[in-house]
Formats: structure tokens, C-alpha cells, sequence
């Protein structure tokens, strides 16, 4: 088991910084990747950005240049920086931890987080 907890979120105006932070705990040895997802009211759920255990990251084409995901494997998290926020990134943000148990792979999810982006 996998259990991830979300901090960071708030209010933030256009054009400012926020910085998520994931913690991870139980299996950590499992976790092969971890990522970021977001869900706006009306929107479906959608992969912002992910790392894996081999630091190579992938990020959806409307934060590219503009976020930035890490990891910190001394305290077992996977951090968010957000910068030049627009009020479209405004969602609910989702860590995301991939496991794989040699026969068995899951998925787990932290509670998720609030971010809005408004004047």
C-alpha cells in the first residue's frame, strides 16, 4: 500500500508561483513513477506532469515551459512548481503514485489539493 498526501494548494493571482508537494509513504521501494494530475470543474481529469523512478518527466503542451515536476527521494516526495499560473490551470490537483509489485501493478491517489488562479 501507497499512501500519498497533497499540500501546497491555495489562491494565487495571475502570474504568480505555487508549489505542490506529494508525500509518499508504506511501499515506497514499489513506486516505479509519480505525477501530477488536475480535474476543473466540468473538465475531465488530465495528466499535468510525471516523473519516474528514472528521473525522466513528461508534461502536458499547456504547462510545458512553465511547470516544473521533482523529486526528493530523502523525504519521499514529488514537488509542483507552478509559475506564470494562468486562471485556466484553476483545478483540483491529484498526486498520482505508480507500484509495481513484480506481479501485480497499482495505481494510488492522494486526496487532492485546490489551486485557483484568480485577481
Amino acid at each position: 500500500q501507497v499512501q500519498l498526501v497533497e499540500s501546497g494548494g491555495g489562491l494565487v493571482q495571475p502570474g504568480g508561483s505555487l508549489r505542490l508537494s506529494c508525500a509518499a509513504s508504506g511501499d515506497i521501494f514499489a513506486i516505479y513513477a509519480m505525477g501530477w494530475y488536475r480535474q476543473a470543474p466540468g473538465k475531465q481529469r488530465e495528466l499535468v506532469a510525471a516523473i519516474t523512478s528514472g528521473s525522466s518527466t513528461n508534461y502536458t503542451d499547456s504547462v510545458k515551459g512553465r511547470f516544473t515536476i521533482s523529486r526528493d527521494n530523502a523525504k519521499n516526495t514529488v514537488d509542483l512548481q507552478m509559475n506564470s499560473l494562468k486562471p485556466e490551470d484553476t483545478a483540483v490537483y491529484y498526486c498520482n503514485a505508480g507500484a509495481d509489485y513484480g506481479e501485480d501493478e497499482y495505481d494510488y491517489w492522494g486526496q487532492g489539493t485546490q489551486v485557483t488562479v484568480s485577481s
